[in-house]
């Protein structure tokens, strides 16, 4: 039996802190971009950060993404005048004043009340292009009174070619412009990890605004022998074909994400497609897939310079964001990184994370000799053993660990 503490005695300390509302300021402690991780977990649910943390099954893709940055180190360069330096660049036909973008990630009001309205404010407020999922916790008629000129609309494949058109009519109508097709999450594994947290996605009225509204798709039995999966999970995965159909009925430029192969990013160059997201959807999709990074040197090499190619997949610094540009991307996605900014502190932290992340860019570019985008490549960058060898432990004056 545990003893009665006596009545003098101080209550003991509890082992878990209590969640923080959403600040309305910058936090304290957010000196880097990357610090909105850490501080997150003051202000998500644990169960809600494990599932914005993971992918899918053992996270090992996520854990890759991370790592190929620790691959490459960026070479500084001297006497070089970046006194007009800049990070402008044109993309779609759209001028932006930096190379981030605020990649598709659904469901947000997991991680504030305000959702993607905070996301596409703080796009708009830093000049980020904003791309809203299809997924998304708002409808896309009032994430779009949220952002800026520079939003474009993520377009899941729906069982029912109508549902998909009506998004489409509606991406359009909202002034969205530009389609990005996410073509490799037909089939997702759930993360180990969040399981274990126990998370489960909250069936609260309003979780996938886009979607409400629409038939259910039916659910089609499976004759004797036939796979859940085969024939099953991936019934209705897109096709060479519904891809055609989309761009004959749209009048926007169709973008595809999850590009990870150099054959699949020549195939849909040769389509029509108007670029390609290199991207293994933040580790959710093929776990045990290589790294966005590891790839994006080849699929650039397939497609020559002048087609557009976006990185998606495991930035945190804007020194990550450096090495994906000199490894042949002509801009950047942000993902979870703009979570944890929301649940910080809403459109400020998101607004604030973003500035961050240029700056820290700039800071990049300006010691590695670089005054613009243009003079990014992949001679910036020169490789490094992985795992990095360890320079304290034969050091008598190191700290102790």
């Amino acid at each position: 039996m545990t003893p009665t503490p006596p009545p003098t005695s101080p209550p003991p300390a509890p082992l878990l802190a209590p969640l923080l509302a959403p600040l309305e300021r910058v936090p304290e402690g957010a000196w880097n971009a990357a610090d909105y991780e850490t501080l997150a977990a003051r202000h998500l649910a644990p169960a809600h950060r494990a599932y914005v943390a993971g992918g899918s099954g053992w996270d090992t893709t996520v854990a890759a993404n991370r790592a190929a940055f620790g691959r490459w180190a960026v070479v500084p360069r001297l006497l070089r005048d970046v006194r007009a330096g800049h990070t402008r660049l044109s993309l779609g036909g759209q001028a932006l004043p930096h190379p981030l973008l605020l990649a598709p990630v659904a469901f947000q009001r997991l991680a504030h009340p305000r959702g993607e309205a905070d996301t596409a404010r703080a796009a708009h407020a830093t000049g980020a292009g904003f791309i809203a999922s299809t997924l998304s916790s708002l409808p896309l008629e009032a994430i779009a009174q949220a952002a800026g000129p520079a939003r474009w609309f993520q377009l899941y494949f729906q069982p029912v070619r109508e549902t998909t058109l009506d998004l489409v009519r509606r991406a359009e109508a909202a002034g969205y412009t530009a389609l990005v097709v996410t073509l490799d999450a037909s089939i997702q594994l759930a993360s180990r990890s969040a399981l274990r947290a126990g998370f489960r996605l909250p069936a609260a009225d309003g979780l996938a605004g886009n979607l409400a509204g629409y038939p259910a798709s039916a659910t089609t039995a499976l004759a004797e022998g036939e796979s859940r999966i085969f024939q099953g999970a991936m019934r209705h995965a897109p096709t060479w074909d519904d891809l055609r159909w989309l761009q004959a009925h749209t009048r926007l430029p169709v973008w595809v994400k999850g590009v990870m192969h150099p054959d699949d990013a020549v195939a849909l160059r040769a389509e029509g497609v108007a670029g390609v997201v290199v991207s293994n959807h933040g580790g959710r999709s093929l776990d045990g897939a290589p790294a966005s990074l590891a790839v994006l040197p080849a699929v650039r090499a397939a497609v020559g310079p002048g087609y557009p190619v976006l990185f998606d997949g495991g930035v945190r610094t804007g020194h990550d964001a450096f090495k994906a540009l000199a490894l042949g991307a002509d801009a950047v996605l942000v993902g979870r990184l703009q979570v944890y900014a929301l649940a910080v502190a809403g459109a400020v932290g998101v607004a604030h994370m973003l500035t961050l992340l240029v700056e820290e860019l700039q800071a990049c570019m300006a010691q590695a000799g670089c005054a613009s985008l243009a003079d990014i490549g992949a001679h910036c960058l020169a490789a490094q053993p992985w795992p990095p060898a360890d320079t304290t432990a034969h050091d008598p004056n190191a700290p102790p660990c």
